[in-house]
């Protein structure tokens, strides 16, 4: 990882952005899965969205406690985020049961794999506490069989669930790009690294087995890091036997 050129001061300001974000983002998706736990057709399904609800708020409390340490208070650094995050769920508010089992997999999934591009800049301990937090656990794997059961039980599903994808991810990419616009932490965290050298590993993989980091200096948020959110998105979508 390299210095910013304004040093140590203005390095804690691009981790501060990143975790107050990340930290806003695990609350949202422990109110989220919690809420849309309503839609479950049965009291088993109820219970996967529920358990998937607290995994997310214990890693909301992780990062909570790593901005503690840095001595930033975590909801100060959350509520620049919380109207863009806010707005992003007022849009894609899931029809049904289904739509929600598609938007709590699609978010978690790319949520993860931007989180995961952007560690190979930051330092150790924090990007061990990415790994942690976003690596892929058993709430992918949940989302994932239940939706290959979905798809499996009605085809006409497909068609449906794959347009809907499609849209979140949209939503998504755009979300990105206005937090990382507005907050600028994204663009300074990437400009740090020399664009032609390969990012530092990080704990929980190789460079090879994330989406492309290829940073893009003052841009922000990365070509290189959009392309391979999508691409990853689609392998994913493929897996389900959807067009990404």
């Amino acid at each position: 990882m390299s210095t910013s050129p304004d040093g140590p001061a203005r390095h804690h300001r691009f981790l501060r952005d990143l975790l107050g974000a990340m930290a806003y983002g695990e609350l949202s998706a422990f109110e989220r899965l919690s809420s849309d736990a309503r839609y479950s057709p049965t009291l088993k399904d109820r219970a996967v969205l529920g358990r998937l609800a607290v995994v997310e708020f214990g890693h909301f409390e992780l990062v909570c406690a790593r901005l503690t340490a840095m001595g930033v208070d975590p909801e100060d650094a959350m509520l620049p985020f919380q109207p863009s995050v806010d707005h992003f769920h007022e849009r894609t508010r899931p029809a049904d049961w289904y739509e929600s089992l598609m938007k709590a997999y699609v978010i978690d999934t790319v949520s993860a794999d931007f989180y995961r591009a952007v560690s190979g800049y930051v330092d150790a301990d924090t990007a061990g506490l990415i790994e942690r937090v976003q690596a892929p656990g058993d709430a992918t794997a949940v989302l994932r069989d239940r939706l290959k059961a979905a798809l499996a039980d009605d085809p006409r599903l497909a068609s449906r669930l794959a347009l809907w994808a499609r849209r979140l991810l949209g939503e998504a990419l755009t979300q990105a790009q206005r937090i990382s616009t507005e907050h600028a932490f994204l663009a300074g965290l990437t400009g740090m690294a020399d664009a032609a050298a390969p990012p530092a590993a990080a704990a929980g993989g190789a460079a090879a087995d994330r989406p492309e980091q290829t940073a893009v200096p003052g841009h922000p948020l990365s070509a290189g890091i959009a392309a391979g959110l999508a691409a990853a998105h689609a392998r994913r979508m493929s897996e389900l036997g959807l067009a990404g």
